[in-house]
């Protein structure tokens, strides 16, 4: 008996440190989400409603009443607020969107600022192609 809940553990305990899992809902704490990518979060129980700090920095995909997505879209901090028919909060959680590792490149000159997506050579994104203005002109 001992020897089975040894090798469950065993199992389960890489997924929980390597968050293969998506994120359980619990009150306070924090939830990283790399800019344009998504987090899933499993309710404890049926939301009816889903508030959003700050919309220009995460949204939220409501999928079922149990499974959320959360999408960073801005850099920054906002929460997330998940609540249940009779109002009762179910989820809350801060949301921070951080910029990632992901080839991601931001030229600077002077006060103008290009965004660029960098394989085997940069492009500007499509963020900066979508923002008007001259800050996210190309750079020459």
């Amino acid at each position: 008996m001992i020897r089975r809940k040894l090798a469950a553990a065993a199992f389960i305990l890489p997924l929980l440190l390597s968050g293969a899992m998506p994120a359980h809902a619990q009150e306070g704490g924090r939830l990283s989400v790399q800019i344009d990518s998504i987090q899933r979060v499993q309710l404890g129980g049926a939301a009816s409603a889903v508030i959003v700090g700050n919309p220009a920095i995460a949204d939220v995909t409501v999928v079922d009443q149990n499974t959320l997505f959360v999408t960073g879209k801005g850099y920054g901090v906002t929460e997330v607020v998940a609540v249940d028919a009779i109002g009762r909060t179910i989820f809350q959680r801060q949301i921070i969107v951080t910029g990632g590792s992901t080839g991601a490149v931001r030229v600077w000159r002077g006060a103008r600022a290009t965004e660029m997506a960098c394989a085997g050579s940069c492009e500007t994104s499509i963020r900066a192609s979508a923002d008007a203005g001259p800050a996210n002109s190309p750079v020459p």
